[in-house]
């Protein structure tokens, strides 16, 4: 399929209902937008075929403050009052993308150099998505915008959340060199 038909075929996905000009038209329209670099498509191309392993998150209310905080234990990513411990600072970068949607469980990729090109792309289509809102919303209210992220924000968790967050211990490989020799 061409990327021409990918963008007509995402922007036909159009909620059936949704008027011209409501915010579930645009946030459609801002999804089909974003095509190749949506949050939910990143995670299912791009991480889950990873080795990877579950991680839990705080459940985040939409005014909870996600902040990565440096202490002198190590990093730490603060979703509202909770506190997590990060072995690093791209693992902290990564998760706090999935704490301001509100995810509860994501899968984590196992290799520790490959979380901070994806979450350099994470945090990317993040903020393209929100620039996305307010360029295509700048002239409307507040309240209109607000509206179109809470949409964004609700599809992008629900498609995060049926895709899954992998296993809680990633698979190995269990040939080895030294179990081949044995036999």
């Amino acid at each position: 399929m061409a990327a021409g038909q990918i963008v007509a075929a995402q922007a036909a996905r159009v909620r059936p209902n949704a008027r011209a000009g409501s915010s579930d038209a645009l946030a459609s329209e801002i999804e089909a937008t974003l095509g190749e670099s949506w949050l939910p498509r990143l995670y299912r191309e791009r991480i889950l075929p990873l080795r990877t392993r579950s991680y839990q998150l705080p459940q985040a209310t939409s005014k909870a403050d996600v902040t990565v905080q440096h202490t002198l234990l190590g990093v730490e990513l603060k979703v509202g009052h909770r506190r997590l411990s990060c072995p690093d600072l791209a693992t902290a970068r990564y998760l706090s993308v999935f704490a301001r949607l509100g995810c509860t469980a994501v899968a984590v990729p196992y290799d520790i150099t490959r979380t901070s090109p994806l979450a350099d792309e994470l945090e990317s289509s993040w903020q393209r998505m929100l620039l996305l809102i307010e360029h295509e919303a700048g002239a409307r209210s507040r309240a209109f915008r607000a509206r179109v992220r809470r949409l964004l924000v609700s599809r992008a968790r629900g498609e995060i959340e049926q895709a899954g967050a992998g296993t809680v211990i990633p698979q190995f490989n269990q040939n080895t060199k030294q179990r081949s020799r044995r036999t």
